[in-house]
């Protein structure tokens, strides 16, 4: 397990291989950072949450082999961009 905490101090605990699904957050654990709190100083806690479904959908549909599953992925990633310029910004950093 590794905790994730945002911007504005909110911590998130979730199962290091959610986190490797992020690449800014894999880069940390590759350094070692592994378990103790996972500062993360640019994201706030409301796009951290968006993020964090996102890593468990990728990792958990990317398992899945059925035609269905490959769909959802799709739509979810499609949903996870329909945010504000200023958002989209936030989430890619």
């Amino acid at each position: 397990m590794i905790i994730l905490r945002s911007f504005d101090g909110e911590t998130f605990e979730v199962d290091e291989a959610v986190g490797l699904e992020s690449q800014p957050i894999k880069h940390v654990i590759d350094d070692d950072y592994a378990n103790i709190i996972i500062p993360l100083p640019n994201v706030t806690s409301k796009n951290l949450a968006k993020v964090i479904k996102c890593c468990k959908c990728r990792m958990e549909d990317s398992k899945a082999e059925d035609k269905n599953a490959k769909e959802d992925l799709k739509t979810l990633n499609v949903e996870f961009v329909k945010v504000d310029q200023s958002t989209l910004s936030n989430l890619m950093c």
